[in-house]
């Protein structure tokens, strides 16, 4: 109940505090849309997103129904990391703080 409980809250306060620093603390240009540095951030997030789902899928299908016992994932990008589903989730937060022109709290929540 704990883990649980402590995981809403850091998400809650972490959305609180990414989301108040975009729309009220931090002003973007209204031609920031179209900069690189925004693409590169929105291509490595979907990049992330990407490999993310690609290894939960393996991960979910190591084992048939009824079957047990420890298996190790392969395929994906398991060939190159052991932990290619975090791998992925970092490479989101890395491409949302790339987005976010190195935003404080995207950069702070991406290390």
């Amino acid at each position: 109940f704990y883990i649980m409980l402590f995981a809403f809250c850091f998400t809650t306060i972490n959305g609180y505090i990414q989301g108040k620093y975009l729309t009220a603390i931090h002003a973007y240009d209204d031609d920031y849309v179209q900069s690189m540095r925004f693409w590169i951030g929105i291509a490595v997030f979907w990049l992330g997103v990407g490999i993310n789902w690609h290894s939960d899928y393996i991960l979910r299908n190591l084992r048939k129904p009824g079957e047990k016992g420890y298996k190790v994932p392969y395929g994906g990008m398991f060939y190159h990391v052991s932990g290619a589903n975090f791998l992925g989730e970092i490479m989101e937060w890395v491409g949302f703080a790339i987005a976010c022109n190195g935003g404080v709290p995207a950069i702070t929540f991406a290390l």
